[in-house]
């Protein structure tokens, strides 16, 4: 079984003619499969969040047990990130992502046909804890094989700007699957079915394994598997941080963890920055549909426009942001990291404070305050998914280019570790949903949580500033 995933051998290299014209051609075939490839993760991962308001008011779940079931997904995606990203570093990447993405869809829709029960919320919770475990583990399959392609298709001086881009595809993934959800429930609407947020699972992961299929064709592992010279060579633009042995050589993997992830200082302080970005990533994402329906600011279409808009708007914060790192810094990543979770703590102060801001808005100018509420909320929304998703692109990128191409997806594992299972699944997951929960605390406390991890994520980027250009500088 384990021999189905064995990267591809090296072909003949093309006749010199040939060389340019294919290199461009799957240069961009293997982009898309990639891309899009990650987007089709996304509408496998966060069904829950969008399911959820329809489960707490159907009496199957609480906002506790949601975040408690939620973290189930992020726990196992933490751990499999990191052990995917070992393996992915020694298999085929095109059959090691649309294996992972076909059996995350299956059990997705799982998770919508399952017959839960209106008397016993506890079993509910467990099944769904357990399915989302199933999930967040195969999930894992994504972004490694992707790190890998991105590592080996593209040369370290055009990696950050290629990879900003590429990175879009989760929030465009992210944003689509609200406006799946809302299709998807008009579809069990017009057809009669019960139980609409069942259409939360279901749905988008029909579209997912319909982009599985798209993947097989256009993915393929390295250049050397397509009789292509490697991307250095072809590039003249050879990365500064080489292997002990040959790049596409296998590491075994205690050397790898050892010298290149454990003993790599500033590796630490990324993947702290990272825990910090992915609390206010997740928890602002993950929780507004059922904060915005709670509060009567929005309702269910509404909410789900307001998850898109907020994940859309990531998608040009991303590229900026990636082209602020490439043109005035570089190709650093720390500087820009550091400008954009600013910008994220004044958007979730507005985001916080949204009420109060209407009121004082139709005070001074007229209005009604909850349509100037609800409008403050899709601009705070967006601004906060504008910036947010910089640093979560960038920071994956300093771990990709401090170590060796042979070990990009343990790294990339690494930093996910840490940003999956305390920042999500911790902070973001559980913290959160029993703090909302609880009547010492409320959504006030979380909001208190989401600004002092914006402070932390400043902070630990910032620690990655000096360190990070003397790394640049010595290689220069």
């Amino acid at each position: 079984m384990f021999s189905f995933f064995n990267p591809p051998a090296a072909k003949p290299l093309l006749p010199a003619d040939k060389i340019d014209k294919r290199y461009r051609q799957m240069r961009l075939r293997v982009f898309l499969g990639a891309f899009i490839g990650y987007a089709a993760y996304y509408l496998v991962r966060k069904n829950l969040s969008l399911a959820a308001p329809g489960m707490i008011e159907a009496g199957l779940l609480d906002k506790a047990s949601v975040g408690i079931a939620g973290s189930a997904i992020s726990i196992a995606y933490a751990f499999s990130k990191f052990i995917m990203g070992s393996l992915s570093d020694r298999s085929d990447a095109r059959k090691f992502l649309v294996v992972g993405l076909i059996l995350s869809s299956l059990l997705m829709i799982g998770t919508g046909l399952f017959p839960y029960s209106h008397t016993n919320p506890g079993l509910n919770v467990t099944v769904v804890f357990i399915l989302m475990l199933a999930v967040g583990w195969l999930s894992g399959m994504g972004w490694p094989p992707c790190g890998r392609i991105m590592a080996h298709w593209f040369s370290q001086n055009e990696r950050s700007f290629k990879m900003s881009v590429w990175n879009t595809s989760h929030t465009i993934g992210s944003g689509s699957l609200g406006l799946l959800v809302t299709l998807g429930v008009g579809l069990f609407v017009a057809l009669g079915w019960g139980d609409t947020w069942r259409a939360a699972f279901i749905f988008p992961s029909c579209i997912a394994l319909l982009l599985a299929l798209f993947c097989w064709w256009a993915l393929r592992d390295t250049p050397q598997s397509c009789g292509l010279p490697s991307i250095d060579e072809y590039r003249n633009d050879y990365s500064p941080v080489k292997a002990a042995k040959g790049e596409e050589e296998k590491i075994p993997f205690r050397r790898l963890f050892v010298d290149y992830i454990f003993k790599n200082k500033i590796l630490w302080l990324i993947a702290l920055a990272n825990a910090f970005v992915y609390l206010v990533r997740y928890g602002i994402s993950d929780w507004a549909p059922v904060y915005l329906q709670e509060m009567n600011i929005m309702d269910a279409s509404q909410s789900n426009l307001a998850f898109s808009l907020h994940n859309y708007a990531g998608v040009p914060g991303t590229l900026i942001c990636g082209w602020i790192s490439a043109r005035f810094f570089k190709g650093r990543c720390a500087p820009a990291n550091v400008l954009y979770m600013v910008l994220v703590l004044l958007g979730i102060l507005l985001y916080w404070k949204a009420a109060a801001v209407a009121q004082l808005l139709a005070g001074g100018f007229g209005g009604d305050p909850t349509a100037i509420c609800r409008t403050i909320v899709y601009v705070a929304l967006c601004v906060i998914g504008f910036c947010i998703y910089g640093p979560v692109a960038l920071v994956s990128i300093q771990a990709l280019n401090l170590v060796p191409k042979n070990a990009a997806g343990t790294a990339a594992g690494f930093v996910g570790l840490f940003g999956y299972l305390f920042g999500d699944a911790l902070l973001a997951k559980i913290v959160i949903g029993s703090v909302a929960e609880s009547s010492a605390g409320g959504w006030n406390a979380t909001f208190w949580i989401f600004v002092i991890g914006s402070l932390l994520a400043t902070l630990f980027c910032a620690t990655t500033w000096r360190r990070e250009k003397m790394s640049v500088d010595s290689t220069r």
